[in-house]
């Protein structure tokens, strides 16, 4: 029975998740580029004039400040899927595949940039009076009331979306790959004993039980809110995105006589048409899926954390909120490709993640997958930590504060559960929500898009007289 479902789960993925999510993110995200004057490119100088602004104005108008909802935005970005969803995406698609995930980045500042500027302009609150943000507001005060069935299609959507199926699925891998062996769970009498009683195998017993250690820690950081998440994030994303760089510098540099032909490689398979028009898609489409996996631009998860934000200024948020795919898309995932393609092997049978890229770095360096598995560790669960508010955000509106706050018992309880099915129907899963939180989240920008385009004109020209 649950080999069906998941079955059906992957089915689906692939139909929603082809051509229809392609040109909803891409060519979707590329119609706000050009219709912004390419915002992602002719401001960026201001964006990051913006980080070193010490006052973002409206200290009574939200949670958290601006910095600290780029940084919970780029913990939940700059997670597994710039490791696993890279590495995945070379596997499927080669290394061809990276060109396109460059291209989302790229668009995708674009649409962060749209996200951020609506999350303030349309902000709303809970039953408590609290600031939140996210497409459901967006879309109920931007396009009005009639749009609500929209709202809360998404505010379903987003509430299984987040529960970082992935996340729990390969950080349990990787700890398995790492630090035990097949032998070794075979032959522990304890598991075995566990898996007698409830009828498991050792290895679905282990799988069990770690998920069952991941959701006690990530319980302690969630269970005492946004502010207790975005001052984890300010502290773990510096260490870990400054640690992965280092280790990937150290490869490059160890093997800098094959880092032009990875670039060519990237560059002469994203435009590979020997195979046909069809090839040519298929990797396009394979990059822009894991894309929208990694920066999360269009699927309106940025506009929650954003919408939490004390800035009184839509434009202001906006341009700091376009930094995130720089990052993530941009920095940390173009670092993972390298590294993979120069001492990795994604000539691989079946869907594989992290065990490509952990392959990698141990080939690379002394105890390379003992040091990237400590960086995993922090990614997955700085993930898990933003997305857990994501969730309990969507749940809040739906339901209200007092019954919402049940659904962090609800996400704790479902990364034991996806630390154990099949990576294939976990990737399957996540893929679908995605697609189907982007829906509502792209037809919202794609709506008021002028409206965005008046307040950034408006700025701009009064800051310029």
């Amino acid at each position: 029975m649950l080999d069906k479902i998941g079955q059906l789960i992957i089915d689906s993925a692939e139909i929603l998740c082809g051509y229809p999510l392609f040109f909803l993110l891409i060519i979707g995200g590329l119609y706000l580029f050009i219709r912004s004057g390419a915002v992602s490119l002719r401001r960026l100088p201001a964006a990051l004039g913006e980080l070193r602004r010490k006052n973002h104005d409206g200290a009574d108008n939200g949670q958290i400040s601006s910095l600290q909802a780029l940084a919970s935005v780029i913990a939940a970005t700059v997670g597994l899927g710039n490791i696993a969803g890279v590495a995945i995406a070379l596997v499927m698609g080669g290394p061809g595949a990276i060109f396109w995930m460059w291209v989302s980045a790229l668009v995708g500042m674009s649409t962060k940039y749209h996200e951020g500027v609506l999350a303030i302009m349309y902000k709303g609150k809970d039953d408590r009076g609290m600031p939140q943000g996210g497409p459901m507001h967006i879309i109920e005060q931007g396009l009005g009331k009639k749009w609500t069935p929209l709202a809360k299609f998404f505010a379903i959507a987003g509430m299984f979306g987040t529960l970082c199926i992935m996340n729990a699925n390969q950080l349990t891998e990787a700890f398995m790959t790492t630090f035990t062996s097949t032998d070794s769970i075979n032959s522990s009498a304890l598991l075995s004993s566990l898996g007698g009683w409830m009828g498991l195998e050792n290895v679905r017993v282990y799988r069990l039980l770690f998920g069952m250690a991941i959701a006690v820690i990530v319980g302690i950081v969630i269970l005492g809110g946004i502010k207790r998440i975005a001052r984890v994030a300010t502290i773990m994303v510096p260490f870990m995105v400054g640690l992965y760089f280092i280790m990937v510098l150290f490869i490059i540099v160890t093997h800098i006589e094959g880092v032009p032909a990875v670039f060519k490689s990237i560059f002469s398979e994203a435009f590979n048409l020997r195979a046909g028009f069809g090839a040519f898609a298929g990797i396009a489409i394979i990059g822009a899926r894991r894309a929208a996996l990694v920066n999360d631009a269009g699927i309106g998860t940025a506009s929650i954390m954003h919408g939490a934000s004390r800035n009184n200024s839509p434009v202001r948020e906006g341009l700091i909120a376009m930094l995130g795919p720089s990052i993530d898309s941009g920095l940390v995932c173009t670092l993972t490709a390298v590294a993979i393609l120069l001492c990795g092997n994604i000539d691989v049978e079946g869907v594989k993640g992290l065990e490509v890229a952990m392959k990698a770095f141990s080939n690379a360096i002394p105890a390379g997958d003992i040091l990237l598995m400590c960086i995993v560790i922090c990614f997955a669960m700085s993930s898990m930590f933003s997305y857990s508010f994501y969730g309990t955000t969507c749940a809040n509106y739906l339901f209200g504060t007092r019954r919402g706050r049940l659904y962090s018992w609800f996400f704790l309880a479902s990364l034991v559960v996806f630390a154990v099915v099949p990576l294939e129907a976990a990737v399957g899963a996540c893929d679908l929500f995605y697609a189907l939180m982007a829906i509502p989240t792209m037809t919202a920008l794609l709506l008021l898009s002028p409206r965005v385009r008046r307040v950034t004109k408006d700025y701009f020209s009064k800051k310029k007289s």
